[in-house]
């Protein structure tokens, strides 16, 4: 249960004055909807403006502070197409102020023909224009109020502004109560950390370098007391020894001989499952290095010693992928394989249940459905969960109450992960690295090319579509933003795709309806269309031999690791595969070092490695991976710099109080449930 002291930062946010429905719906975009959020809505970043009288004072690039007298409005037909509101300074310099989207309609109000304003932004050259792009702040009158120092730049949504975000956090930040403090004195005074509420408060001033600091280290501690609270709750509890006996595996029929590192995770899966204490073990394994056979085998060791075995899946067509190659393998040895998801109903469904319940399907695979109460094993006792990222810790915990005693968990990942962000995530795991690829699989030759070359490119594409083959179209976004830049969204490159190609053209995105969406995939997967157009959503686990082309559309969007994953699409089958990287103009030395990485190697742990290098530097725009880290304050140069020291103070504390006691450890209580890593908390006797 949650402390009291806590229940003033989980009031919601439409406990704040000024804020109704109206605002809810921006600040819920923004995942703000309780106190607590706002007080870590720490600012992007913070400017410094400089008054000046006339344009001509300031140089381009600078933040400034102006007085104008709006002079012009010009529109366009094209919604696309940007709004400028042109002003004067005192001399008589021009100056537009651009608006893109529906921030036109508040320029409309704020920006009436022969009204003086004072405006604060940045200060840019479009053509022979000087504009500022979606002012920062603009007022009547009391410009001096915008020349301040270090003033944050908070991340927006639509219908929020800068002096909006602001003034709810300062609210937020006058209702937060101190805490009891979680770190040692000794650490605090060696660091130079304030206390914590301190350490927020300067966070948004920007007045406390050490103050980010703190507050990061605070959340990769609670992560890091978290997982290892499970891990020790594992150990204590009991499940099944499983040892079997060779006869099914004995008989697979397997595309490929085992490679050294397949071997080798095998033989660490089978010594986990043959102890009581369940196996709680990441299988990492880069695009196309055999995991699925891995798992097949822990999953027969467990039918050998007469259980279940059951394999999740995060998507429908997931799941049916792995049914199709499992059945296919497992069939020479006699194991029953059979498929369960959201969508079985009727007779079909009631055989599987049934099956499931008196032990005559051996091993199940499905999406969440598997996991459902009506649902019931006769005797589970190995779980593999596919595409470990897509699903927490607290969504692992609750496999275990499936079996009679809690299962052995593989779970599996496509996705190479840095040794650092292993710890931070996978805690509580112990890790099995697939490094070898299977021999015959083909290298996929990876091209950059410059967005001007599209029209050759798209010619390629119809050469490849009209000898039968498909190909994969991806975009960074769904629809264009309501900003300035050229940023290729999937709905309008489909709608140019399709007017070349028609009816061979599908579209995928996460904003799709999940029938709609798996239909799609349905009739690219069975070659009924050619070209699939899509976002990120097929970053993992489609698997379509036919695929001999992989297109990324401003590649230089995307982290190293994403562009691995989606170049692991292709070259599949037998065929040659190419995998080209299309990026926009002046691109910037880390994006330049990026795209050269990826034609160099298809190592994924190297790329891995070299992407949180990349990253570290703070340029995260459109590379941070979906779920690459648990965390929403501690940067990536924050997990690298501080994880160790509080994997470390995490371990100490579990040792020494044996579960959180005394003084501190009640703290340390407060500050799970402060993150929300109360599943550590539960894992406590008593909890």
């Amino acid at each position: 249960m949650r402390p009291d002291v806590l229940n003033p930062l989980f009031a919601e946010t439409e406990t704040l004055d000024g804020v109704g429905p109206k605002m809810t719906k921006p600040l819920t975009r923004l995942g703000l909807t309780r106190v607590r959020d706002l007080d870590y809505h720490l600012p992007e970043r913070f400017v410094t403006r400089r008054a000046v009288e006339t344009v001509d004072e300031a140089g381009e690039g600078e933040q400034i502070v102006v007085k104008l007298t709006i002079t012009e409005h010009r529109s366009s037909r094209s919604p696309r197409a940007p709004y400028r509101v042109l002003a004067q300074d005192s001399i008589g310099n021009v100056l537009a102020l651009t608006y893109f989207g529906r921030a036109s309609y508040t320029a409309k109000k704020q920006l009436p023909v022969g009204a003086t304003r004072w405006v604060a932004g940045k200060l840019e050259r479009f053509g022979d224009m000087l504009q500022m792009v979606h002012p920062d702040h603009v007022i009547e009158e009391g410009g001096a109020s915008l020349q301040r120092l270090c003033e944050p730049v908070y991340r927006l949504s639509e219908g929020l502004t800068q002096p909006r975000i602001a003034g709810l956090i300062q609210q937020a930040l006058s209702r937060t109560p101190e805490l009891p403090e979680w770190i040692e004195r000794s650490q605090l005074d060696k660091e130079g950390w304030p206390a914590w509420r301190d350490a927020l408060v300067l966070a948004h001033k920007g007045e406390h370098a050490k103050a980010r600091d703190r507050l990061a280290y605070d959340e990769l501690l609670a992560n890091s007391l978290a997982l290892m609270l499970v891990r020790a709750d594992n150990r204590r509890r009991k499940g099944q020894s499983l040892k079997g006996d060779g006869s099914l595996r004995g008989k697979l029929a397997l595309p490929f001989p085992l490679t050294g590192a397949q071997q080798r995770s095998i033989a660490e899966v089978e010594g986990d499952m043959a102890q009581e204490a369940p196996m709680l073990r990441l299988l990492q394994g880069d695009v196309g290095a055999g995991k699925t056979v891995v798992a097949l085998e822990a999953m027969l060791i467990a039918v050998e010693a007469g259980a279940q075995a059951a394999l999740l899946a995060p998507t429908e067509i997931l799941a049916r992928q792995h049914y199709e190659s499992l059945r296919r393998m497992a069939e020479p040895t006699g194991a029953r394989v059979a498929l369960l998801t959201g969508r079985d109903k009727g007779k079909a469904r009631e055989a599987t249940l049934m099956g499931l319940i008196d032990g005559s399907i051996d091993i199940v695979v499905g999406t969440h459905a598997i996991f459902q109460d009506k649902v019931v094993y006769r005797n589970l006792a190995m779980v593999v969960i596919d595409e470990q990222h897509r699903f927490g810790v607290g969504q692992r915990l609750m496999l275990a109450s499936k079996g009679k005693r809690a299962p052995h968990v593989l779970a599996m990942t496509a996705t190479p992960i840095p040794r650092t962000l292993t710890l931070a995530q996978y805690g509580e795991l112990d890790v099995s690295k697939l490094d070898e690829l299977p021999p015959g699989r083909q290298a996929i030759d990876t091209v950059v090319m410059g967005q001007d070359r599209i029209g050759a490119l798209v010619d390629r594409l119809e050469t490849q579509m009209a000898e039968g083959r498909q190909a994969y179209w991806v975009c960074p976004m769904v629809r264009e933003l309501d900003g300035p830049e050229d940023i290729a969204a999937a709905e309008a490159r489909y709608a140019s795709l399709k007017e070349r190609f028609g009816e061979d053209v599908v579209l995928v995105h996460g904003q799709l309806a999940p029938e709609a969406k798996d239909a799609a995939m349905e009739s690219f997967a069975s070659g009924r269309t050619k070209l699939l157009v899509a976002t990120t959503v097929i970053e993992v686990g489609v698997d379509v031999p036919n695929a001999t082309l992989m297109v990324i559309e401003q590649a230089e969007r995307f982290g190293l690791a994403q562009l691995h994953q989606l170049r692991g699409r292709v070259g599949r089958g037998s065929e040659k595969s190419f995998c080209v990287l299309l990026h926009g103009e002046n691109l910037s030395e880390t994006a330049q070092e990026r795209l050269k990485l990826m034609r160099q190697t298809q190592d994924g742990f190297l790329l891995a490695e070299e992407d949180l290098r990349l990253r570290g530097g703070g340029e995260l725009l459109g590379t941070r991976q979906s779920g690459d880290t648990p965390f929403t304050i501690a940067s990536l140069e924050q997990i690298s710099a501080l994880l160790p020291r509080a994997h470390d103070d995490a371990r100490l504390l579990v040792e020494h109080d044996g579960g959180l006691g005394g003084k501190r450890g009640e703290a340390a209580r407060v500050l799970l449930y402060l993150f929300e890593r109360d599943y550590g908390v539960k894992t406590l006797r008593g909890g």
